[in-house]
């Protein structure tokens, strides 16, 4: 573990404080570092004692920390051992230079700059998914999804995205022709970059990120990593013509980081001390960003707070304008700025082109094409760049081909969640307009992060809330919450 958070750690530095120079060496430092970590999880010797363990934990609890620890970790083995050392390194080298290729080119705004990493990363991430899905009734697109959502499949999650399209798709037509309309330019004022600074670093504190054992830093494409069981970073961006990009990008990055603070540290590196999976961990930063962040009796707490941080800016905008203004529902090209309602519908579209790229019947160059066109026909917005179109995420430059679908996962969880939260304490609006959020951290806490991976993503759904996981609890919470707002029913 020490090894792999090394190298997560100069992976860090990369997309926060490298010189642009540097990237090369770096590149190296890491691959080398990913591949010392393989060939320990993948030795022989290291597999049969597994092997050895699992048969002898074989009539515990199966949800027991040794028990889990044995199985998820026989595993990681399992998988692991299917990739060769110098697979594992070349894969590594590609995305760090790939990173920073996708970086250069979304600044200058030319998907010719990329082209060839993205090509690479693709390749790469192909050639693993065809061995992990070797000797399996998987694709090789199951198998990198695999690595994010363990045992889901291309066929549910269909399954699951229909089921939310439909009623999704209603809503946003209710909404487009309703009679009332936000004034979303109260947010595009001219908001100093340090005031946001100091304001996001107040949320993040005020939800309960413990900055004695983490900090916020900024980054081109906000993400969270833990470096140790005391060292959880989370990063953010600040643009000053657009006040909700630094302020829901830090709630949401502190809802991964409360979910990694929330672990038990002395199973840190092992699974009782690891996140279930990625849909989990969106859940956690969505819940955040979205049940919390944008509604009202969050704003109620903060909205005074907020207007003397940015005065004048604010000073003719009332909390009802604010609140309904941070709950526009409008098409957008950008993801992680996208509201709840057409949030899915971006994730529909990485789900389905990134799987046709790994099929192989989408080619690299045809993929800016493909990306605009889907744009224009499921939200009726064409980009007018490649930055607010096909580059504006860093995951497939980093390899994370696999990792979209989650997101939706998690927006499914987090409603489901926060209604079983809510079941069982109380009046959570009352709490939060009082600032009191640790009752529903705890609970998450208690429910969620200390479980690690001793019960799978959907045991732990149905364990906090009594039911499958579904598109109801996510529909039901827009519908209560957006209807009102646009003056419909």
């Amino acid at each position: 573990m020490v090894l792999q958070t090394t190298a997560d750690t100069l992976e860090w530095d990369e997309r926060t404080g490298m010189p642009v120079g540097a990237g090369s060496y770096r590149a190296t430092q890491v691959s080398t570092l990913r591949g010392m970590v393989h060939e320990l999880r993948t030795a022989e010797s290291y597999g049969d004692d597994l092997c050895q363990l699992v048969e002898a934990f074989s009539d515990d609890d199966p949800h027991s920390d040794s028990a889990a620890t044995v199985r998820e970790l026989h595993r990681d083995w399992s998988r692991d051992r299917k990739l060769p050392t110098d697979l594992v390194r070349r894969t590594s080298q590609a995305t760090i230079g790939g990173q920073q290729m996708w970086d250069a080119a979304r600044k200058a705004d030319d998907f010719s700059m990329f082209r060839d990493s993205l090509s690479e990363v693709v390749d790469l991430k192909r050639e693993i998914g065809q061995r992990w899905a070797a000797d399996s009734d998987r694709s090789p697109y199951e198998a990198l999804l695999d690595e994010y959502e363990p045992n889901a499949s291309v066929a549910s999650l269909q399954t699951m995205f229909d089921s939310l399209r439909v009623p999704l798709v209603d809503l946003i037509a209710k909404i487009k022709d309703a009679p009332r309309q936000p004034d979303y330019s109260v947010l595009q004022r001219d908001f100093p970059i340090d005031a946001q600074r100091k304001f996001s670093h107040r949320i993040a504190s005020l939800v309960g990120f413990d900055f004695d054992r983490g900090r916020l830093d900024e980054t081109s494409h906000p993400f969270c990593t833990t470096l140790g069981p005391s060292d959880i970073r989370i990063l953010t961006r600040f643009e000053s013509d657009w006040l909700p990009s630094g302020i829901f990008g830090t709630l949401h990055e502190a809802g991964h980081g409360l979910y990694e603070q929330g672990m038990r540290e002395e199973w840190f590196g092992l699974p009782p001390g690891s996140y279930v999976s990625l849909g989990m961990h969106e859940s956690q930063s969505r819940l955040w960003e979205n049940q919390v962040g944008r509604s009202h009796a969050f704003w109620r707490h903060m909205y005074g707070e907020t207007q003397t941080t940015f005065s004048p800016q604010l000073d003719d905008v009332s909390i009802d304008e604010f609140h309904f203004a941070v709950n526009t529902i409008r098409p957008s090209l950008i993801r992680v700025e996208a509201d709840e309602a057409t949030y899915n519908l971006h994730i529909i579209i990485r789900f389905d082109l990134e799987r046709q790229m790994i099929e192989g019947s989408l080619s690299i160059d045809d993929l800016p094409e493909a990306w605009n066109s889907r744009y224009e026909s499921d939200l009726g917005i064409r980009p007018p760049s490649a930055a607010d179109g096909v580059l504006q995420d860093v995951h497939w430059s980093a390899g994370l081909i696999g990792y979209f679908p989650t997101y939706t996962l998690g927006n499914l969880a987090s409603a489901q969640l926060f209604d079983a939260a809510a079941a069982e304490l109380g009046d959570l609006d009352e709490a939060f307009a009082r600032g009191e959020f640790a009752p529903l951290l705890d609970w998450l806490v208690q429910n969620v992060h200390r479980h690690g991976r001793c019960f799978s993503g959907s045991e732990l759904v149905r364990q906090a809330t009594g039911s499958e996981l579904s598109a109801d609890a996510l529909v039901g919470y827009l519908q209560r919450k957006l209807l009102p707002l646009y003056g419909r029913q």
